[in-house]
Parts: structure tokens; C-alpha cells; sequence
């Protein structure tokens, strides 16, 4: 099978890993680049992308990673900071700029075709994440490659906990966390008040029971 390069826009170790598998599987030869100046603060981004060299260099996987991303934070700001809690504009605009800088560095590396890791996760805003990759990809005279990685999610996960990889709660900005710290709260309220009501249904079922074996008696 003729081997096919791509550059790999990815977004951490842990999500690195069905779409890389799954590349290779299909002849590709994969070289992944990082740019995620979303992430903060530092110390995570610094983990994360530790985490992720880590693990390609075990596999032998070549990284390149943006030797700007600490003035991209800049762009970050101004470009997706001020859509605050608007997601869908906010994420947009950040895939924009993730996916711009692997595009540059795809022409510039020799590379005519890119991906990237964000389409394993379910948790990614999928459709506007695939129309960024395909406009930033065509802008430049690349080929967009369009997978859709998230049946594989939970094989990513597990292999994740499987390899000791360090896992995060959130997308990246502080924005995602804080969404991320609500969800929670709202997945921990409803479990809350499911085992509340269950509490009372079998309250209730005792003391039907208890009443039965009284008028029995």
C-alpha cells in the first residue's frame, strides 16, 4: 500500500490516538502538528502537549509543533474571547485559528493534504469544525480529509486510562471549563433527583406492602 503523508492538527494525546490508528490503517503516513493556544492556563496546556510527546515518541510518531502559539494566545483573545458563552461562534473561530496554522505549516512543510483529532470527539461542535477544516484546507490548496472518529471515542478513552495518559475535563478555554463545571453539576443535580425519587417510590412501596399484610392480619 503506497504510503500517503498527512499533517495531523492535533488537539491532545488521549484523542491522538483512534484517529492516528485509523490513518495508518488506511495507508496514511501521519506527522502531527500542534496549535492550541485555547488552552488554559499554561501548566495545562504544557501537560497536555507534554502528554502527547510523550506518547508519539513511543510510537514513533513525528510532532511538529507551532513555534507561535504564545502570540496566537494573543489572537486568541481577540478573535474568540469576546464570543464569551456564544459556543458555536466562539469554537468556530477558534477551529479557525487552530486549523489556519496547521494549514500554513502544511504548505510550508510540503504536505497537500490535512485532519485533524478534533473529529474523534463527541463533545466537538462536529459539522462546524469539518466546514472550517475544509475552507482553511481549500483556501490554501490542500485536501481536507473528512473522518468522522466518533464512534471510536470510547476505544480512545479506554486506551487512554490503558496507557496512563493524562485525561482532561475540559475542551481547553476558560470559557469550556466553565461550561464543562455546569454540565457536571447539572449530570450530578438530575442523579440527585433520580435517587430521590426512587428513595420515595420505594418508601411508598414499603408502606403499601406494610398495610397489605396489615389488612391480611
Amino acid at each position: 500500500m503506497t504510503c500517503r503523508r498527512i499533517l495531523v492538527h492535533a488537539c491532545c494525546g488521549p484523542c491522538a490516538l483512534e484517529p492516528i490508528r485509523s490513518l495508518k490503517d488506511e495507508g496514511f503516513e501521519p506527522v502531527i502538528f500542534w496549535s492550541n493556544p485555547n488552552i488554559q492556563p499554561v501548566a495545562e496546556y504544557d501537560r497536555r502537549l507534554q502528554t502527547l510527546l510523550g506518547w508519539a515518541e513511543r510510537e514513533g510518531i513525528e510532532v511538529v509543533c507551532a513555534p507561535d502559539d504564545g502570540e496566537r494566545r494573543v489572537l486568541w483573545e481577540r478573535a474568540c474571547a469576546p464570543k464569551g458563552f456564544d459556543r458555536e461562534a466562539r469554537c468556530r473561530a477558534c477551529y479557525a485559528l487552530r486549523l489556519s496554522a496547521a494549514a500554513d505549516a502544511a504548505r510550508a512543510l510540503g504536505f497537500d493534504r490535512l485532519t485533524t483529532t478534533l473529529a474523534v470527539s463527541p463533545y466537538q461542535l462536529f459539522d462546524v469544525c469539518d466546514e472550517v477544516l475544509e475552507a482553511v484546507a481549500a483556501s490554501r490548496g490542500l485536501t481536507a480529509v473528512h473522518r468522522d472518529w466518533r464512534e471510536r471515542y470510547p476505544e480512545a478513552t479506554r486506551r487512554a486510562r490503558e496507557l496512563g495518559l493524562y485525561r482532561q475535563s475540559y475542551c481547553g478555554c476558560r470559557f469550556s471549563a466553565a461550561e464543562a463545571q455546569r454540565e457536571r453539576q447539572i449530570a450530578r443535580d438530575r442523579r440527585k433527583a433520580e435517587r430521590a425519587r426512587a428513595a420515595v417510590r420505594d418508601a411508598g412501596g414499603a408502606a403499601t406492602a406494610r398495610a397489605s399484610e396489615g389488612a391480611i392480619a
